[in-house]
């Protein structure tokens, strides 16, 4: 690809992520900080992706996922999750209905646009079961009968690392499909003063819709488009088979299980989608290192050498971008 044509396309992403800078205007009226987090939901809903969200309760989780789907004008559900929860519960169910003597589907609350899925790591396995399917294929099966989703479709699920009683470690293959795993944060001072004198002024309801979801998905083409050089494709496969093959003596023995192919798919959308949001119409190297550590950090099983010299998946996902040469 020319420069002509990757200015063409820089053009056309300033002309598109507009919505963006209104996005953030709105939901700020609620939320106080996270613009962080907000990007990565920006980039996985534009990339048909899910998000895991870890943090302590009371970082406005919550606030920030109903303003989210209120401001992009789509439908949300929210499902507790707890350990009696069934997978009927979460994706419907067929019941009998004596008057016409047949059985009729009373779908879940699955079937929606945005579903935030509260302490997921709350259901046994079952439940979580229940969620591959609709994660990756779009779809659900009720009985004999497979429903497709609504589009778009996105999971957004919390869980608290800090209470782990009565909890259930999430299946390697369900982690596997959520695109990012961020990590929500305290405040800083400054913020957390905001919200105390802002604290009356917080309500979804304030928030207006900046973007219907027909418009956003359209741009997905664009953000495909976006020109990624071969040497960015090798630097991504390369910080992808570091989590499997380390060269590094060390990182062999940190880590058990690296990254699957999905993690490389998911890199390269991320980088884009960093590009996207930051008005230019190719990637670099920057991109992939900002967003490695969430496209990464639940995919890498560490050793038990590693939790006995203290380090977690992010110093381990440092490491590799250290030892990895950048293009």
């Amino acid at each position: 690809m020319d420069y002509a044509e990757i200015e063409k396309i820089t053009a056309k992403v300033r002309e598109s992520n507009s919505f963006v800078a209104l996005l953030k205007n709105e939901i700020s009226k609620v939320v106080v900080g996270q613009v962080a987090l907000l990007e990565r939901m920006i980039i996985a809903f534009l990339s048909g992706g899910h998000i895991l969200l870890e943090g302590v309760p009371g970082l406005a989780k919550t606030l920030l996922v109903r303003a989210f789907a209120k401001s992009i004008n789509t439908a949300f559900s929210r499902i507790q999750f707890t350990p009696d929860l069934l997978p009927a519960d979460l994706i419907g169910t067929r019941i009998y209905n004596p008057k016409d003597l047949d059985f009729f589907t009373r779908k879940g609350p699955i079937f929606t646009n945005i579903l935030l899925a509260d302490e997921i790591n709350r259901a046994p396995a079952k439940v979580q079961s229940a969620l591959l399917q609709a994660m990756e294929e779009r779809a659900v099966t009720i009985g004999e009968e497979t429903y497709a989703l609504p589009k778009p479709f996105m999971v957004l699920a919390t869980e608290n690392p800090i209470e782990q009683e009565g909890t259930y470690p999430l299946p390697e293959a369900q982690i596997d499909r959520f695109m990012m795993k961020c990590l929500v944060t305290y405040p800083a001072r400054d913020e957390e003063r905001e919200i105390l004198l802002r604290f009356g002024e917080i309500n979804v309801e304030r928030i207006n819709p900046v973007v219907n979801p027909e418009e956003a998905l359209s741009l997905a083409p664009l953000i495909d488009s976006i020109y990624m050089s071969e040497k960015l494709v090798d630097y991504i496969i390369n910080i992808v088979n570091a989590t499997r093959s380390p060269q590094n003596d060390q990182l062999k023995r940190y880590i058990d299980y690296g990254a699957s192919p999905r993690a490389s798919i998911a890199l390269m959308k991320a980088a884009r989608g960093i590009a996207f949001l930051r008005g230019r119409g190719f990637t670099n190297p920057d991109d992939v290192k900002e967003i490695a550590y969430d496209v990464l950090r639940h995919r890498i099983i560490l050793s038990y050498e590693a939790e006995a010299d203290g380090k977690t998946a992010d110093d381990v996902v440092r490491m590799i971008l250290e030892s990895v040469e950048v293009p």
